[in-house]
């Protein structure tokens, strides 16, 4: 494994002892606000906030929950502020420990919002209630044609229905494109559109200053979940990829990550991820050519995980379920798998 140097060894200790790093000064007019998140294994999301003349903008919110809320209320204090004096959020995707608190800091400050487009489209099917319906019913048919076991079927297709509770539905008022500059007095903040993780995933490159807010595009030591779903992009998995190596290409001194910890080499870190996704697809490969004729779930069960299959929460197998779907397909668009449809669909050798 690659491994990188911390930006911050009090955070990566944090991170690395199941503890909750402290609120830091990374630089002049930069801080680092960790805000927890509600028994799930990530525990915190780590939200930046950028010094302007009046006030701050924030990069990434965390979830609506009011721990959650006090906590970025006391970092921003910890810094100076208050947060009436939040002007900005940017958010680098629709994600709940994302964007779930977005709106109700809005709703205190008047900041504004913004949201790369590809995200805000799907936010009235993921968050409305009058949608959600129609979303879980997608999800199931995508579960049914992966082989799911029926007696697992409806807990699976409904297990993120739970997380909805922590996002204050708010449409953004500022639709970030690929290469915007963000207009923040006294930082020269562009947007590169990185999509895989979400649709409308993006990060935050800082020349000047050599930095790269990267959300969880690019994470000091985990992977972030790239997969076929109902509102995924067809082939996710290519998408990422391509987005990986185009972040790749920029000079920058220190990437902050949504979650861990701060780290200093990008080049090598996107290298580590793409080489873990060859050896991923390479495993998938054989696992299918060992079957010949095998659905998607019973190549996930075959797989190498981080732990045994058995112990799994369904939640995390309809991710590895689907993870394991997306490279799946990527292998089929490259002619080195073939796909029968199906209920289930059979993947074979090409």
């Amino acid at each position: 494994m690659t491994v990188v140097t911390p930006a911050s060894e009090a955070q990566r200790e944090a991170w690395r002892s199941g503890g909750f790093p402290e609120v830091e000064r990374v630089r002049p007019g930069l801080w680092s606000i960790p805000v927890p998140l509600p028994a799930i294994p990530l525990r915190y999301v780590l939200v930046y906030a950028l010094e302007l003349p009046d006030g701050v903008a924030i990069v990434d919110a965390g979830w609506n929950t009011d721990e959650a809320y006090g906590a970025l209320a006391a970092g921003l204090g910890t810094a100076g502020y208050e947060m009436t004096d939040v002007k900005a959020v940017l958010v680098t995707h629709i994600h709940p420990d994302h964007y779930g608190l977005a709106g109700r800091i809005r709703e205190v400050s008047g900041a504004w919002i913004g949201l790369h487009p590809a995200d805000s489209r799907l936010l009235h099917d993921r968050y409305d209630d009058d949608a959600v319906d129609d979303l879980v019913a997608q999800e199931r048919a995508l579960l049914v044609r992966s082989g799911v076991p029926r007696a697992t079927l409806d807990e699976l297709a409904g297990a993120s229905m739970m997380i909805r509770h922590y996002v204050t539905m708010a449409k953004p008022d500022r639709l970030i494109e690929d290469g915007d500059r963000l207009g923040l007095p006294g930082w020269d903040l562009q947007a590169i559109w990185t999509p895989g993780h979400s649709p409308g995933h993006l990060c935050f490159v800082e020349r000047e200053r050599r930095l790269l807010f990267s959300g969880d595009h690019v994470l000091a030591k985990i992977t972030p979940i790239v997969a076929v779903h109902p509102q995924s992009a067809p082939n996710p998995l290519a998408d990422y990829l391509d987005a990986l190596a185009a972040v790749r290409k920029f000079d920058v001194d220190e990437v902050l990550p949504a979650h861990e910890y701060r780290f200093l080499e990008l080049a090598e870190r996107v290298d580590h991820v793409m080489a873990h996704h060859e050896e991923r697809l390479a495993e998938i490969e054989a696992a299918v050519a060992a079957a010949g004729g095998i659905t998607c779930w019973d190549t996930a069960t075959a797989l190498t995980w981080s732990r045994p299959w058995e112990t799994i929460p369904s939640f995390m197998r309809r991710a590895a379920n689907n993870e394991t779907l997306a490279h799946l397909v990527w292998l089929e668009a490259r002619d080195r798998l073939r796909r029968v449809p199906g209920e289930p669909d059979l993947w074979y050798p090409a």
